[in-house]
This record gives C-alpha cells, structure tokens and sequence, in this order.
C-alpha cells in the first residue's frame, strides 16, 4: 500500500493529502465541542453539525495560499511547522469571526482556542508522520546506517542532512568529550568512542563518518588508529562552512585524506618571505603541467606574480593547467603564457628567458618514474642531466635572480638510473653556482609525493575497491610521504633561502612502511587482511618483488652535515661536490654517448661522476639493445651476441675525472 502512494503523481499526492487535512478540520472541532462540553457528542451540536463542514472550506484557499501542498513531505523542517502555524492561526481567526458576525448560537468562545490546538498539531503531525513512514520505508530499503565521528556543529549539519537526503542513516554520535554522552542531537544519541563495537553489532553499522574539520592531521591520526581495528569504512565529509556556502555537499563524503594515515602535521611555509619573492616576478616554471610543476602554478598565482611562463612537452598537461589556471584569473592580474617545448632545446630557453624577462626559475621537468628510466636511461639522462644543463647555462647566461631545482631522495646513495641522474643535476647546478654570481642556484630534495602521478596511494585504492589484491613489492620496503601542496610550498619557501648551491631538505617525520599503509587503507575501508595464501574473506596482500633500480630504504641526506635555517623545518645538507671544469667534461661525455645512443658508456659515466650509485645489475637500453643486436647480426650473422655481456665496454672509471 505505501509503495503503492509513493509511486502516485506529485498531483495526485497534493490531492491526498487536501483530503486528509479536510478530515483533520471536521474531527478537530469536534475533538473541540466534546473536550469543552465532556460527552463524544454534545447536545450543542445537534443544532449545528453543518459547522464540521466549515473550517475545511475556509482552510483550503488559506492552506493553498501558505504552501502547505507544494512541500514534498520527504524534505518537510521547520519552516513548513512555521507556515503551518501561520495558516491555521488565520483560519481560526476568520472562522472565530464567521461564528460572531453571524451569530450562531452554542458555540463556547473557548471552542475556538482548542480547535487551533488540535488542528494544529493533527495537521503538522500528519506530515511528519508522512515523512517518517516514507524515510522508513526508503532506510529500510536501501539506506546504510552510518556512524558520526564528532557531536560538534559539524557532525549535527551532516546528521541533519543525512537524515533529509536519505542516502544515510546516521543511528550514533561517538565523541570524546564525556559531557556529551547520552545527550541527543536531531534524535541520534551521543556515545563514548568505546561503544562503537556494540553500536556496529546493534545497527549493522558499516560506515564511520568523520566530522572533524578543524583537527590536526595527528589528532586524526590518532583517531584513525582507535578505528582500524573495526569492521568499518572510514570516510570523510566536508567543513561546515563548506555545507552551508553550498561549495559542498553530502555527495562529497570521500575516502579518508591519505595524510591523516601519516600522523604528521603539514609543514607550512611562511608566507611574507614567499609574497616578497614572488608578487611582481616574471617567472616560469618547466614540467608545468606536471603533479609538481602544476600545483606550483596554483601556489605562485597565489601571490600575484607579473607573468608566469607555463614550460611544457607534453600538449594535454599544459592545455590543462592553462585552463584551469585562466579559469580563476583575468589577464589583468597575472600573465599566463604557456609555451609547449623541451627544457633539452637551449636554444628555444634563452629566447623565452629573453623575450620574458624571466627572473626566477622554477625547474619541475624531469622523468622520474624509477622502472621506466631504468629502462630507458639515455631519455633519463638526456631530460634530467642534459635538460638541466642547458636550462642552467641559458639561466646564466640571461642573468636570470633565482634558479630552483626539484630534487628527490632518490638522489641520496641512487640504485637507479632516475635516481643517479638527479643527483647529477645537484652537482651540475652546485657547480654553476661556484662559477657564476647569477642566478643563485638551489635544490629541494624531497620523498613521495601522495596523489601525484605514479604513486601507490590511488594505486591501493583502485585495487581495494577492485577487490583487491593489493600489491606491495617488498614487506619491509619504507618511503617518506609529503603532500603535493605541502611539497610545492618547500619548493617556494627555498627559493627564498638559497645563497648558492644549497640543498634543501624537508623535516618529514618517520619513513612509512608500505605494506603497514597498505593494511591501514584496506582496515578502514572496511576489509580484513588475508593472509598470503590463506582462505577466508578480506583483501589479500601480494608481494610482487622489487622492480629495477627499486631501494628498500630511501634516505634524504648523503652524509650526517645537515645545517638549520630559518624555517624549523627545513634543513640545509651539506655534501660533497664536483669542480666546475670535471662537471663540465662529463656532461660533454655524456651528450656524446646519448647522441650516439650508447647505452653502457653513459651509465658507466654515470657511475664514475655520481660515485655514490651503485646499480644492482647492468642497465640496458632496449632501444640501444636491439639496434646493436642488429648491426652485429649484420656483421655476424652466424652468431648470437647478447650485447648486454659480450659488448665492449669503454672503461671511463679507470681515469677518474675527480
């Protein structure tokens, strides 16, 4: 039967409901004459039963009039008790009248006060009645009780719209203040943290939201810790002054910030030496369209610079960023020109460091996705070393101020080619700065970036949501973790504090072990751990081995030389460096090699001027492996040469250059 009128027309539903409200009127004077004269039907009445009939012909206009049939009952609140207040006042008042104009006899004055009473609450009751069939009806059918994490302003908005959305049920409060347990908001009841488990058994609780906006990302650390051990999806909602201005709204509940999993606060960066550095700068950032080169922009623009060259290869990623960026800026604040090219054309460099009077250099552009370089070193090289080089030489050349490289903690000790190669860009633009006064070079060495392209976060949740399972290469393999924002913003905050050469370092807090990240996404997500080969449910956890070039341990200084700075967070590491002359040789050896797409010369270079690389096994080009492959199939066609050990090897760490 209810199904049945919740499937009637909007119409149809008003016309209904009319009905009822007509029905309500009749009974609710007569409720009035039988509560003031005692009895079910008073003698009074006899002689005026065609009074029952009247309230409901003067409410309809008033009623139609006030609203009340254009509500939908699902979303009813307190404005629509206030309507109904407002009408039903009205309409006693006009029938008050109608019964003392015309004179009808046996009619009590104290009639009139009783029947606003009644009607007033049979009317309002019937609706929310009405809702509250309808809210059962859809909670029983599709609805999942969820569970609200924090009874503050927040978390009573989020119950208010869960309970009118529908799309939730919200049946607990857990909050750690004690003062508010056992107290109700909006009919849900507040409960200690402790009682999650009963609170899970009793409604089949199987989402927790967590409605604290304005905690520290430790502070949720430590609540999602109390958490993990339950049989619950943790989610997230958005602030309340998000709510209520409308930029968000119950469809934004996600997944938990991967930064409240790293229990460390963000590192900020003090913006009145970030504005001094950047507000009136012509600047360009390279690998602009990149997960760091891309959030930069959005910081930069930030602080009003006086153009901003966006330098780019790839065609989609710089049409992305220049939109995105135009989209929230006029060219009257700030002057985006975004520029598609290589860093590796010089060039192509100097005329933009010229034509746009560039004074500040943000470098971004760089391969680093670790198994693809390994597999492809000459393009690694060639982007990173070669790329940075002549970026560098043209900055210099131009009298550009500021030159900031981002760096990576793989550059520390590198067992890859991506790895290797960034540190050779340190050595190429340390050396820079001992030979030219301009532009003052520094570097910004950093961990794993969360949400940038290639990182396991989004990987994990892909493969949880699939079913799993989740792949981890190693079980004691530990990385640091930083935000992109969080990233960008050392990035800025260094360019303020290089004096030439300095490499920069990040306070990151404790390195994070993969597979314990792994099974805290999978716990609050609402899944148990299976083991390796164990039956049962849950989500298993595969080890599928280190890829090339891949280090358990990833460190962020070379040596123990690490200076303070200003900003208690940022460290400046002291390390060895190069001459100026043996860097310059070397990057001539390699250009050499990589025109010549020499694979084995240009690692073996590669390890001769990064004296700290030391790669697992011999790194082959598979472009470079099957060109020789076939000149020597030429030469010697009878024979099958694995270029790979039979090749000549030209031996460039016999002389070193240092």
């Amino acid at each position: 039967m209810l199904i049945k009128l919740l499937n009637l027309s909007k119409n149809h539903k008003r016309i209904l409901l009319l009905g009822i409200d007509i029905v309500i009127l009749s009974i609710s004077l007569w409720l009035a004459y039988a509560i003031r004269l005692g009895g079910w039907w008073p003698n009074l009445l006899n002689n005026n039963v065609w009074l029952l009939f009247l309230p409901p012909i003067i409410a309809i206009p008033i009623f139609i009039r006030f609203g009340l049939y254009r509500a939908v009952i699902r979303y009813i609140g307190q404005k629509a008790i206030m309507e109904i207040a407002k009408a039903n006042t009205l309409l006693t008042f006009i029938f008050a009248m109608f019964v003392i104009l015309f004179q009808i006899k046996g009619v009590p004055r104290s009639v009139f006060i009783i029947f606003w009473g009644i009607s007033f609450l049979l009317i309002g009751g019937s609706r929310f009645f009405l809702r509250g069939l309808i809210q059962s009806r859809e909670l029983t059918d599709n609805v999942e009780s969820v569970v609200i994490y924090g009874a503050g302003t927040t978390g009573a908005e989020i119950a208010k719209i869960l309970q009118i959305g529908g799309e939730y049920k919200p049946v607990a409060f857990l909050d750690d203040n004690t003062e508010l347990h056992g107290s109700e908001i909006h009919g849900v009841k507040v409960h200690s943290p402790n009682s999650l488990q009963k609170i899970i058994h009793k409604y089949n609780a199987k989402d927790v939201l967590l409605a604290l906006p304005s905690v520290t990302h430790k502070r949720r650390h430590e609540i999602l810790e109390k958490l993990e051990p339950y049989p619950v999806h943790v989610k997230t909602v958005p602030g309340i002054v998000e709510l209520l201005s409308g930029k968000a709204n119950v469809a934004d509940i996600t997944e938990i910030k991967i930064e409240d999993l790293l229990g460390r606060d963000v590192v900020y960066p003090r913006e009145s030496l970030l504005n001094s550095s950047i507000r009136g700068k012509s600047i360009m950032v390279s690998g602009a369209g990149g997960s760091i080169g891309s959030e930069l922009c959005r910081q930069i623009i930030h602080f009003r610079p006086k153009r901003l060259v966006l330098f780019e290869l790839s065609e989609y990623a710089l049409y992305k960023i220049d939109s995105e960026l135009r989209s929230h800026l006029s060219e009257e604040q700030v002057s985006i020109i975004p520029i598609l090219g290589s860093i590796t054309n010089q060039d192509k460099v100097k005329t933009i460091l010229d034509s746009f009077d560039i004074q500040v250099i943000y470098h971004a552009a760089a391969y680093k996705h670790v198994p693809l370089v390994e597999s492809n070193p000459i393009e690694g090289v060639w982007n990173n070393i070669i790329g940075t080089w002549r970026c560098a030489q043209a900055a210099a050349e131009k009298g550009v101020e500021k030159f900031i490289l981002i760096s990576t903690d793989k550059a520390v000790r590198p067992t890859n080619v991506m790895g290797a190669s960034k540190r050779m860009a340190e050595l190429v633009l340390q050396s820079y700065s001992r030979k030219h006064n301009k532009p003052v070079f520094s570097m910004v060495r950093f961990g794993n970036v969360l949400g940038s392209s290639g990182s396991v976060v989004p990987l994990f949740r892909e493969q949880i949501r699939q079913g799993g399972p989740v792949t981890v290469t190693h079980p004691e393999i530990t990385r640091y973790f930083m935000t992109i924002s969080e990233a960008s913003q050392l990035v800025l905050q260094a360019s303020t504090m290089g004096e030439g050469g300095d490499v920069f370092v990040l306070d990151m807090g404790e390195p994070v072990k993969i597979v314990d990240l792994a099974k805290s996404m999978i716990h609050l997500s609402g899944y148990k751990v299976q083991g390796d080969g164990s039956s049962g449910n849950g989500i298993q956890i595969k080890y599928t081995g280190l890829r090339p070039g891949e280090k358990l341990y990833e460190e962020l200084l070379i040596g123990d030389n690490a200076l303070g700075t200003d900003h208690p967070k940022i460290m400046r590491a002291e390390e060895n460096e190069l001459p100026y002359d043996v860097v310059i040789k070397y990057l001539s050896m390699l250009e050499e090699y990589c025109k010549k797409f020499d694979a084995l010369n240009v690692v073996n270079i590669l390890k001769d001027a990064v004296i700290e690389y030391k790669p697992e096994k011999q790194v082959i080009d598979p472009v470079w492996q099957r060109y020789t492959q076939l000149k020597q199939n030429e030469m010697y066609p009878s024979e099958s040469v694995d270029v790979a050990t039979e090749l000549p090897i030209k031996d460039n760490k016999s002389k070193p250059l240092h």
